[in-house]
């Protein structure tokens, strides 16, 4: 990790040019965690717009430490899900030995000191996924609303290296539609929630427009599967299921189902469709 007094900092960026800064953030953050100053670290420093910097790389070795060694669970969670929705908005998984866009940064620093920083920051996520199960305990036996358990499951897939999943369910973080491409015309498809009164269940289903501002369209019977057959799917109502997310778990047996296309009457698989308008 940086030393504190190492002039890296101050050649580092964050949303906001320069994040001389967070080394000071990190120091105070260390010796007695605030949210508050996690917050000013997390916003004004490290992510932005689904953006991350050169800043964040430097400091992902530092927020792994405490969370590996705190006592307080919820500052636990709390830093796997953060950690987690920076490792979901990481491009360039593959590239060695460090980002091309470090280029200048590498100019200022050496190669040397840039490989190092790449190689601490995969390190750390390393310790970060060892810690899901902690973190799932955790929120089995507390009362978190959906939504946070939204992001969990986000971070839990972006440590597994399912970063198109981890896009898609930050993407729909709330649960509230889900926009997919039909493979065939490249039109948008519309799914949404819908209460079926007969059997007094939320259920899925497919519009060719928004239905917020178009009410009154047809509507696209989505058939749902009884099983998983997809491993990604599967493994994905699994964690969602441990934690306690339902609404997911239902809605994952529509999305991994058929229908037909609104725009083009042509049968589509809901799932690939859905994770077709992302990419990693």
């Amino acid at each position: 990790m940086l030393k504190w007094n190492s002039d890296v900092w101050g050649k580092l960026t964050g949303p906001y040019s320069s994040a001389e800064n967070v080394s000071v953030l990190l120091q105070q953050l260390m010796r007695q965690y605030s949210q508050e100053i996690f917050d000013e670290i997390f916003q004004e420093y490290l992510f932005h717009q689904n953006t991350i910097y050169t800043a964040t790389y430097a400091a992902m070795p530092f927020l792994a430490q405490i969370a590996c060694s705190t006592s307080d669970a919820e500052v636990r969670k709390e830093l796997f899900v953060n950690c987690g929705i920076i490792e979901a908005s990481r491009d360039g998984h593959d590239e060695e030995p460090f980002p091309e866009s470090w280029a200048e940064l590498a100019e200022d620093v050496g190669s040397s000191v840039c490989t190092e920083l790449y190689r601490e920051y995969l390190e750390a996520i390393g310790k970060l996924k060892a810690l899901t199960k902690e973190v799932f305990t955790y929120t089995t036996h507390h009362s978190i609303d959906e939504s946070e358990k939204r992001y969990i499951l986000v971070a839990d897939a972006a440590y597994r290296g399912s970063y198109i999943l981890a896009d898609m369910l930050m993407t729909f973080i709330n649960g509230d539609e889900y926009v997919a491409m039909c493979p065939t015309c490249e039109n948008d498809v519309f799914i949404w929630p819908h209460e079926d009164n007969s059997v007094e269940i939320e259920i899925l289903k497919a519009y060719e427009q928004d239905p917020v501002f178009h009410t009154d369209q047809e509507s696209y019977e989505i058939i749902p599967v009884t099983s998983f057959a997809d491993e990604e799917i599967r493994t994905l109502a699994e964690r969602a299921e441990a934690i306690g997310e339902q609404t997911l778990v239902r809605h994952l047996y529509y999305l991994a189902g058929e229908t037909l296309c609104p725009s083009c009457r042509e049968k589509i698989s809901v799932w690939p469709s859905l994770l077709s308008t992302f990419s990693k």
